[in-house]
């Protein structure tokens, strides 16, 4: 199969499908799209995954996920068991909820953090019961499995709004377990900050272990790792590659490291 970029251009950075376009073939419908290609869904795959991914197969393509992949990507309940013990102990129901925190609610899919205080962050059992319940009155949440985590105190840099801390994160973007690039998570939050911190401070052991532990679970997905306050390192997030934005990825690079990645595939296999 020939890879692909199929991109939705108003919900990508500010010059990507010019980026994307100088690597890889880029098209913004879906109707442009050749038979026969391997199809990498930048923020074009929802809110109709599987209808996309059955369009396409009736054109012998395929996306570089498949529903069931993505899925397994989508709900954290999936890939818990995978990150199990190297990712924040996980509730998913309130009653099995013990008394004491601090917690953090999220949707399987989304998450509320830029309003902390209020629709994500609870200090015990009973505040994560309002917070409960106003994530399931939520427009974007509502519908979703709520699942509760352990607060895991990560390394602060700044503050944020609401009482949202910017801490020490890093995304990953990852395709048939390698890394394509890494950088610094809070690119919205860039200009409070007096240095940028680099990836590469995330030891290659731990992002070995992540890789293992991801296997072959999914083909391309995007990985956000904190430093915590202990000094070690935890995931916070699994993500599909096709609908993550880049963060402080440079997208010369990951576009780039793409192109070799799939064309390495697509001899081997």
């Amino acid at each position: 199969m020939q890879p692909t970029i199929l991109m939705r251009p108003s919900l990508a950075e500010e010059n990507e499908f010019s980026i994307a376009s100088k690597y890889l073939p880029t098209y913004k419908q879906r109707s442009q799209v050749p038979k026969n290609s391997l199809v990498v869904g930048r923020y074009s795959v929802l809110p109709f995954y599987k209808e996309l991914e059955d369009d396409l197969l009736e054109q012998g393509s395929a996306l570089i996920n498949s529903h069931r992949e993505h899925h397994w990507i989508a709900d954290l309940r999936e890939w818990y068991t995978d990150f199990e013990g190297i990712t924040p102990r996980t509730w998913f129901d309130l009653s099995s909820l013990p008394e004491k925190g601090p917690f953090v609610l999220k949707g399987e899919t989304n998450s509320k953090k830029f309003q902390w205080n209020t629709h994500m962050y609870a200090e015990d059992r009973r505040q994560a019961g309002e917070v409960y319940r106003r994530l399931t009155q939520d427009g974007l949440i509502g519908d979703q499995d709520i699942y509760i985590r352990e607060y895991v105190p990560l390394v602060k840099l700044a503050d944020g709004l609401n009482g949202l801390q910017i801490c020490e994160e890093y995304r990953f973007f990852i395709l048939d377990r390698q890394i394509l690039s890494g950088a610094f998570y809070w690119s919205s939050h860039i200009d409070d900050l007096t240095t940028v911190p680099s990836a590469a401070s995330v030891p290659q052991t731990f992002l070995a272990e992540v890789l293992e532990r991801l296997g072959s679970n999914a083909r391309f997905v995007v990985i956000d790792i904190a430093r915590k306050v202990d000094g070690g390192w935890i995931v916070i997030e699994v993500n599909d590659g096709q609908m993550s934005g880049p963060s402080e990825n440079n997208l010369d690079e990951l576009y780039s490291n793409m192109k070799k990645v799939l064309a390495f595939s697509a001899v081997s296999t």
